[in-house]
């Protein structure tokens, strides 16, 4: 890549500086292209965190003989953010995985027709025969190039092209696609419908579908699952082309919509909630009986994750765990204690209306809490005044609204196993 020595000693130098005390202070001098210094430096550190793995890859290069074939290279700060983390990476692979598993030797080839940065790609194309990335920017092929034999695929294939399609591609029979849509429009403006995406997927995905034995497609996880399911299938002139759903957070923030597309791998769609190691499965066409668990005294309240409430598979979360929600839009659950539930779990202390002496008795005692709302009509902050309690604390109180219309709070304390 062409780093000069005077670059490559200023990294090594000030690798766990403050990036913007440096851009002030460093000083300009021959031979140092500062602007990339500083976006090495910046990635480096923020992989330390969203990239372990890549970042003790850059961290064994570092030292006093810092080489340039050793150096790990991050692209600009707007690339780091977008990129996916180790995490959700990881978590791709074990998907892709399971798949190729029913049949390994029939699918030696991985596409990534969208390569960004490269981290997906450098998970998902772990073990193939021949690994495609191809990518629009030079710049991030440049980076590709040179990082790729540092992650162990030293037989990547980088293709630096505008591409519309990944029909243009001739070798798809039997790979592994993996699309990525940009999700900003030529202005910069964030997109999320599918069609709004760069490629939009639905003008080539169904014909993809009869070359390639499975498409995997990142998106924005503001999407509504449902509807993206419709619009593939549609796509695909299929009722199931669409396998499964996966709905990705990580630290209870959904980050991705994951959709994964086959005619191989026949099987009924499945929708996997995903939150950290927290998973729950559920099959969106299998009929679901409400509920008919009633816990009179209810010893602790559920409160789902992210992924849980983006499904919105609160019947199953009910039959599945012998659980009730408290109110049908409340979204939060009540009942004896289960084990492996996907969300947050705490002790009911007590359960109080607002009538004021109930809630005096209620909250004796309490000067500070933790205060969540659900289907209520006073906002966290307004109920905070009218109760007169300030934040913070072991105490947390649910404020939500019952089937019968009643506004109640739920005085709880956080649950260890």
């Amino acid at each position: 890549m062409n780093i000069s020595k005077s670059t490559l000693d200023f990294i090594c130098k000030h690798a766990n500086d403050d990036v913007r005390k440096l851009a002030l202070s460093a000083k300009r001098t021959e031979n140092l292209d500062l602007s990339f210094a500083l976006d090495q430096i910046a990635g480096r550190q923020k992989a330390r965190v969203k990239l372990p793995s890549w970042f003790t890859t850059a961290d064994r290069a570092m030292g006093d003989n810092v080489d340039e074939s050793s150096l790990l290279v991050f692209p600009p700060h707007i690339s780091m953010e977008q990129c996916s983390s180790e995490q959700t990476a990881r978590y791709k692979r074990r998907v892709l995985d399971r798949f190729l598993d029913r049949d390994r030797s029939r699918t030696s080839h991985f596409i990534d027709i969208t390569g960004g940065f490269g981290v997906d790609f450098s998970y998902l194309a772990q073990g193939f025969a021949e690994a495609t990335y191809v990518e629009r920017q030079e710049h991030l092929c440049e980076i590709a190039r040179h990082n790729f034999p540092l992650l162990g695929l030293p037989h990547a294939n980088v293709i630096c092209k505008e591409l519309e399609s990944p029909l243009e591609l001739t070798d798809l029979q039997e790979a592994v696609v993996f699309i990525d849509p940009a999700r900003r429009d030529t202005n910069g403006n964030r997109t999320y419908a599918i069609g709004d995406c760069t490629p939009n997927i639905l003008g080539f995905i169904g014909e993809l579908l009869q070359r390639a034995a499975l498409v995997m497609v990142k998106l924005s996880p503001m999407l509504d699952w449902h509807q993206t399911v419709e619009d593939l299938n549609r796509a695909c002139e299929s009722k199931d082309a669409v396998r499964e759903v996966h709905i990705v957070s990580t630290q209870n923030e959904c980050k991705e919509l994951l959709i994964v597309l086959s005619e191989r791998y026949e099987s009924a769609l499945e929708v996997h909630c995903v939150n950290d190691e927290e998973t729950f499965v559920f099959s969106p066409n299998a009929s679901v009986a409400q509920s008919s668990v009633v816990a009179s005294e209810p010893q602790k309240l559920y409160v789902p994750n992210a992924s849980i409430m983006k499904a919105g598979c609160f019947m199953e979360i009910e039959n599945t765990f012998g659980i009730r929600q408290i109110g049908k839009n409340s979204h939060l659950f009540v009942g004896d204690s289960v084990s492996a539930f996907p969300g947050r779990v705490f002790n009911i202390l007590c359960i109080t209306t607002m009538n004021k002496k109930e809630l005096k008795s209620a909250l004796a005692g309490i000067d500070r809490a933790n205060i969540s709302v659900r289907n209520f009509p006073l906002s966290p902050e307004q109920l905070r005044k009218r109760l007169k309690i300030k934040d913070g604390g072991d105490i947390y109180l649910f404020a939500t609204t019952t089937d019968e219309e009643e506004h109640v709070i739920y005085v709880t304390g956080k649950y260890s196993a």
